[in-house]
């Protein structure tokens, strides 16, 4: 008999980076410190009101209080299904759509669904937090590739081939990135698709942020859908994972969607059957109306979000050290700190980008996330949905920390 009081794959799995120094910041503010967070991957802003009161609306209709079907309530699907001709240009039909507890959630039963143990799953690095940790939970081989600010943080064709085995299974994309902001072109994302087709790989696109992207002078179109630009046979092999979390400032409201062949949504559903039922009916009566709504409805947060891209970069490329890239999506920036570390504070040496976020936190009350919470050392992860003024601040105190450190 087993003494342990945890199974393996618990032990194994490495907690949420971003979530933790969330929580320490939130703390730290809670108890009266004066905090500037970066770290919350989440826009700043409520709700829209139309669909807080259709929410409010269905929770008052006794519709609402029983169980649903597990795949999600058929209206819904069938406005996922009608988004999903608008956004990623496939006719796919309600049963294709399963509706689940947030992004996350989505990506949880795509992995379980497909992944057998030792299957690898490729994913281009800097990638978000729990990409890798899932594939491991699914028993398959999470296969980083690296990419770097002087590749755009994109990888290419020739990357994929280079790291695909005979164990290969699936790649995962995403378009516009967390942590980078990175958006692959039309025709970046054709290449990729033929080269995923020929290879014979299932691929996880990972579409949460398509609709924030920016142009030189403003909130740009949304980003290309990988199912766009896919032959009928890569269609087959694809998921497309997506959810109102991001566009609509409805992070807490914990509800995303997969888009997937009719077998492999059968497939989710039957482990959502087992796993948690439906999808609470009141956030799935608001998603409704959100996803009906015209696009314009939320421009005011892309607007704010392209406003604050500008100050953000614009100031950490101001502060020696630092090298950024301008985001073409999502709303982090992702600088380079190589030329911070290895200086010194009070004496000690600033040995990696994660004691240099230690000391941000601890010395300038500034809390960003690490590189190394997205396998990309020497780098810093900024979220930059949070209001104008404390972007400003945020800068400014790193920028005053910055000019403390000795070569």
């Amino acid at each position: 008999m087993s003494t342990k009081r945890l199974a393996t794959r618990i032990e194994q799995a490495a907690e949420s980076a971003t979530l933790a120094i969330d929580a320490i910041a939130k703390s730290m503010i809670a108890g009266g410190v004066d905090v500037v967070s970066f770290a919350a991957g989440e826009p700043d802003f409520p709700t829209p009101g139309f669909i807080v009161d259709a929410a409010i609306e269905a929770a008052r209709d006794p519709r609402n209080h029983r169980y649903t079907a597990a795949g999600g309530l058929p209206e819904l699907r069938a406005a996922i299904a009608e988004v999903t001709k608008r956004d990623a240009g496939l006719e796919v039909t309600a049963d294709q759509v399963v509706v689940t507890n947030g992004g996350k959630h989505a990506i949880y039963e795509v992995l379980m669904t497909l992944i057998d143990e030792g299957d690898e799953v490729l994913i281009p690095a800097p990638y978000w937090v729990s990409y890798p940790e899932v594939v491991k939970l699914a028993g398959g081989v999470p296969v980083a590739i690296p990419t770097g600010l002087s590749a755009g943080f994109k990888v290419t064709p020739e990357d994929v081939e280079r790291y695909y085995t005979e164990r290969t299974k699936m790649f995962i994309h995403v378009s516009p990135s967390n942590p980078t902001g990175a958006t692959y072109t039309r025709a970046e994302s054709e290449a990729l698709a033929a080269t995923l087709d020929r290879l014979g790989l299932f691929v996880m696109s990972d579409e949460i942020y398509q609709h924030l992207t920016y142009s030189g002078t403003g909130p740009g179109e949304r980003a290309t859908s990988l199912g766009e630009v896919a032959s009928p046979s890569l269609i087959e092999r694809m998921v497309l994972v997506n959810g109102v979390s991001k566009t609509f400032s409805m992070t807490g409201w914990r509800l995303g969607w997969s888009v997937a062949p009719a077998d492999i949504a059968k497939g989710m559903v039957k482990l959502q059957s087992q796993l948690t039922s439906n999808v609470a009916n009141v956030s799935q009566r608001a998603a409704l109306a959100a996803v009906r709504a015209d696009l314009g409805e939320t421009a005011y947060m892309r607007e704010a979000f392209f406003r604050r891209r500008s100050a953000i970069v614009s100031g950490l490329a101001g502060i020696p050290g630092f090298d950024v890239a301008w985001p073409d999506g999502a709303f982090y920036a992702f600088p380079s700190v190589a030329g911070v570390i290895g200086r010194r504070y009070h004496g000690s040496p600033v040995a990696s980008s994660m004691s240099f976020a230690e000391l941000l936190l601890s010395e300038a009350r500034v809390a960003v996330v690490p590189g190394e919470a997205f396998d990309a050392p020497g780098y810093l992860r900024l979220s930059y949905a949070l209001g104008d003024d404390r972007i400003v601040e945020g800068i400014s105190r790193i920028s005053e920390f910055v000019a403390k450190l000795e070569p």
